[in-house]
C-alpha cells in the first residue's frame, strides 16, 4: 500500500519581502523547531505578488531549502502596487510585472543584473550607479525603455482547438459535460506557461500597436465563421496552427499564417483567409504562409510562400535600412534596440569619457561580430571599423546581412554562416586577421566553452558582451576575467517592460 503524502503546509499572514527571478516574488519563512528538528529557514517563491503584500500561502512544491507557493488569500495589498492595464494579467504569463510601477521594475532588474554577475560569476563589482574605488569599473544605471506599452514589433499567436479555462471559469461550469463543451471552443492567443498544448485566447494585448490586435482578431473571427479547423497539438490535426505579426518603423506590416494542409480543400480555405486579410488590411505589405507538417511550430527549415506583397519588411536605424524577412531575428523593441546598439558601439570604440580610445590602433580597428544575426550590429558599427567580420548560425540570416550591407552601400563587411565553435577557429582568425574588438551577442544559453577559449587565444584589445541572459553572461565573464581581461563598464538596458527580462552590455579590456 502506497504511503499517503503529507499535505503541504499553509502559512498565514505572510508579508512578501522581495522580488526573485522569472517575475516571482519571495519571502523567507522561519519554521519553528518541532519533532526533534531544529528551527529552519525556507525561501518561498510566489507568483503575482509584490513586496509589501500580506497574504496566506499554500505551498505547492517543496524542496530541501526552498518552496513554491500560491496565494490563497489576500489580507493587504502593497502600497507599491499599481493597477495592471491588461485584462489578461494573472493568467497570461507574458507581463508578470504589470502590477509594479515602472521605476520599481527598473530597480529590480538592475539589482538582478548585479546579483547574477556577482553571485554566479563571482565578479567583484561596484554597486549599480557607482564606480569602483580604483576608478577602473563603472556600473552605469539601467537604461529604461522609451515606451512602456506598444513597444513590441513582433508577436506570435498559437491556435488551439480547445481553449484554456481559468480556475474561476472551471468553477463556474455546472457539470463535466458543459466543461468539456466549453473547452472545445477554439482559441487564438498565447501559450500558457508550463502547458505546451494550452492556449489562452487573447482579445487585446497592450504590448503592441492596436493594429496587431485587429489583425489577430480578424483571423480568429474569419476562421470561426468559415469553419476553418484549429490545430490539435496532441492529435496533430487541424488547419490553423500559428499566426505571426510583425511591423516596422517604416510603417510596413508582415503577417505569417502557419497551417498544416491535410484535407481536400484546405488550400482553398487558407487562401480564402489570406484574401480576406489582404482586402481588409491594406497596411499589410508582406502576407506569407507556411505549410508545416512537423510536430512543432518552428519553420526555420521550411519554405515560406508569398501570398501578396513582398517577402520582407524594412526597418531603419540611424539612416541605415535593414531587410527583415520571416526567418530574420530583429530586436522586438525597435526604438530601444537603437539605444542598445549605441551602447555596444560606444563600448567598442570609446573610452570611459566617451571619446575615441587611444588603446585601440590608430587606424580603424578590425571588428568581429559574433552571433551577428542579420548583421544589424555589424552594419551599425561598420563606419568606425576597418572591417567587420560577422558570424551567424542561420544561413538565411547571413544572406539578409549581406543584403543589408548592399542596401546601405557598406563595403567593409564579411559574413559567414555556421556553428560558431566550428567557424571561429585559430585558422579562421589567422586567415582574417586578429581582431582588435570582438562584439558578441549570443543566445540565452551564452557562448560555448570552445568559443570562449578561441576568443582568449585571439586576445582582442576589447570585448563587448551583449546579453539577453545575465546568468549565462556571468558564467562566461568569469572565464574571460580569470587571467586575461578586466571589466570596465556595465550597462543594463530594459528592452521588455513589464517582464523580468533584461539585457546587459559589458565592456572588457585586456589586462
Amino acid at each position: 500500500m502506497a504511503r499517503k503524502k503529507k499535505p503541504f503546509p499553509i502559512f498565514e499572514n505572510i508579508e512578501i519581502t522581495d522580488i526573485a527571478a522569472e517575475g516571482k516574488s519571495l519571502v523567507r519563512i522561519t519554521i519553528p523547531a518541532h519533532d526533534g528538528q531544529e528551527e529552519s529557514r525556507l525561501v518561498v517563491f510566489v507568483p503575482w505578488a509584490v513586496p509589501g503584500d500580506v497574504v496566506d500561502l499554500q505551498i505547492r512544491r517543496k524542496k530541501h531549502s526552498y518552496a513554491e507557493a500560491e496565494v490563497i488569500k489576500w489580507h493587504k495589498l502593497s502600497d507599491r502596487r499599481v493597477q495592471p492595464r491588461c485584462r489578461h494579467f494573472g493568467v497570461c504569463g507574458g507581463c508578470k510585472w504589470q502590477q509594479l510601477p515602472y521605476d520599481e521594475q527598473l530597480r529590480f532588474k538592475q539589482q538582478q543584473v548585479f546579483d547574477q554577475l556577482t553571485r554566479i560569476g563571482h565578479l567583484a563589482l561596484p554597486q549599480p550607479g557607482t564606480t569602483s574605488a580604483d576608478g577602473l569599473c563603472t556600473f552605469q544605471p539601467i537604461m529604461g525603455s522609451v515606451h512602456q506599452y506598444e513597444y513590441r514589433n513582433k508577436l506570435d499567436f498559437g491556435a488551439a482547438n480547445k481553449r484554456y479555462l481559468t480556475k474561476e471559469e472551471i468553477r463556474q461550469l455546472p457539470d463535466r459535460d458543459d466543461s468539456m463543451s466549453a473547452k472545445d471552443v477554439p482559441a487564438l492567443g498565447f501559450h500558457i506557461t508550463g502547458a505546451f498544448d494550452k492556449i489562452l485566447p487573447i482579445e487585446n494585448c497592450h504590448l503592441m500597436h492596436p493594429l496587431h490586435n485587429e489583425i489577430r482578431n480578424a483571423v480568429r473571427d474569419y476562421a470561426l465563421q468559415n469553419g476553418l479547423s484549429f490545430f490539435d497539438l496532441r492529435a496533430q490535426t487541424g488547419l490553423l496552427r500559428d499566426v505571426i505579426i510583425r511591423n516596422s518603423n517604416t510603417g510596413e506590416w508582415m503577417v505569417i499564417v502557419q497551417v498544416k494542409l491535410q484535407e481536400e480543400g484546405d488550400r482553398e480555405r487558407l487562401f480564402g483567409l489570406l484574401q480576406h486579410l489582404s482586402d481588409k488590411f491594406h497596411e499589410i505589405s508582406s502576407l506569407l504562409w507556411v505549410d508545416n507538417q512537423k510536430c512543432n511550430d518552428t519553420f526555420g527549415d521550411l519554405d515560406v510562400h508569398v501570398f501578396s506583397g513582398n517577402d520582407h519588411i524594412i526597418e531603419t536605424m540611424e539612416g541605415l535600412r535593414f531587410k527583415v524577412g520571416p526567418k530574420s531575428f530583429y530586436q522586438t523593441n525597435t526604438e530601444q534596440a537603437y539605444h542598445l546598439y549605441s551602447v555596444a558601439r560606444e563600448f567598442a570604440f570609446c573610452n570611459l569619457d566617451g571619446k575615441s580610445d587611444d588603446t585601440l590602433p590608430a587606424a580603424a580597428p578590425l571588428v568581429y561580430d559574433l552571433y551577428t544575426g542579420t548583421g544589424t550590429i555589424a552594419n551599425f558599427v561598420a563606419r568606425q571599423a576597418r572591417q567587420v567580420v560577422g558570424i551567424e548560425y542561420v544561413p538565411e540570416a547571413i544572406e539578409d546581412a549581406k543584403v543589408n550591407s548592399q542596401l546601405n552601400s557598406i563595403g567593409n563587411t564579411l559574413f559567414y554562416a555556421g556553428d560558431m565553435k566550428d567557424i571561429l577557429t585559430d585558422e579562421f582568425i589567422a586567415a582574417h586577421g586578429r581582431p582588435d574588438v570582438i562584439i558578441t551577442d549570443p543566445p540565452r544559453a551564452g557562448m560555448h566553452p570552445d568559443v570562449v577559449k578561441t576568443i582568449l587565444r585571439a586576445a582582442p584589445q576589447r570585448i563587448v558582451y551583449v546579453s539577453c541572459n545575465p546568468a549565462t553572461q556571468a558564467r562566461d565573464l568569469e572565464l574571460l576575467t580569470q587571467d586575461h581581461y578586466r571589466i570596465r563598464r556595465i550597462q543594463p538596458v530594459d528592452m521588455f517592460p513589464h517582464t523580468p527580462h533584461v539585457e546587459n552590455v559589458v565592456m572588457l579590456e585586456r589586462k
